[in-house]
């Protein structure tokens, strides 16, 4: 029930932002570009405030208590995507924690966007700033993402190559994958999945990542099922 409200929340946050003509001109409107994502390298950074949003309506300033979106130069918070849930953590200045950032999204391409309460002072459009990631829920949640690959491939070995993925979810608390099967597994079968994934994850083996063209990983062997959302260059 806990892990359900949660995600009420949180797709109550972001769904004022999708499939939403408006948000593009209002982005359009406050003159706000690309946000530059630095969190594959980093988990804090130093950004400037390019972007204030409150009650669907852009302003200067910001204070205690208020409820907002903020856009940043640059960021290490992960926005939704993938499946994998956005990230959370804080924006603070100096040493004392100004925002609280509750989700994070990027409603139009190349714009990421985070949701978040004043807990104390004032913000506004220029000021400099510390964005920091909740280091503990990212690394959950990148061990849940890379679970969702174990128990994909364990499928796969254990049910056959017809198993597809059509969807997933990766949170801090848990992940949740999609896959097309002819029939509900067996009891044999779940413990069969089961034994593979917890096999290969007491390997601890090395996770290794890289950037390549979508053709040079599909010649390597790296599968793909929503061919159109990818780009020229994958990771």
């Amino acid at each position: 029930n806990n892990i359900m409200a949660k995600l009420k929340i949180r797709a109550k946050s972001s769904s004022q932002f999708k499939g939403d003509l408006s948000v593009q001109r209002l982005f359009e409107e406050m003159g706000v570009g690309e946000t530059k994502f630095q969190g594959h390298k980093h988990l804090i950074t130093k950004s400037m405030i390019l972007g204030l949003i409150k009650n669907g309506e852009s302003t200067q300033k910001v204070k205690t208590k208020d409820e907002i979106q903020i856009i940043l130069n640059q960021t290490p918070f992960y926005p939704e995507g993938g499946g994998q849930v956005g990230d959370q953590g804080k924006i603070l200045i100096g040493n004392s924690t100004v925002l609280e950032i509750s989700d994070t999204q990027s409603p139009i391409s190349g714009i990421i966007v985070h949701q978040g309460k004043v807990i104390t002072g004032t913000l506004k459009i220029g000021d400099i700033v510390t964005a920091s990631v909740n280091e503990t829920a990212r690394e959950k949640c990148r061990r849940n993402h890379t679970g969702t690959h174990i128990l994909h491939a364990a499928l796969r070995q254990v049910l056959g190559k017809h198993v597809r993925q059509q969807g997933s979810l990766v949170a801090p608390e848990r992940l949740r994958f999609d896959f097309t099967h002819l029939k509900k597994l067996t009891q044999e079968e779940i413990v069969q999945v089961q034994n593979v994934v917890n096999e290969k994850i007491r390997l601890n083996l090395p996770v290794d990542k890289h950037t390549t063209t979508y053709n040079q990983a599909i010649e390597s062997g790296a599968l793909a099922f929503f061919g159109d959302k990818y780009d020229h260059e994958v990771r």
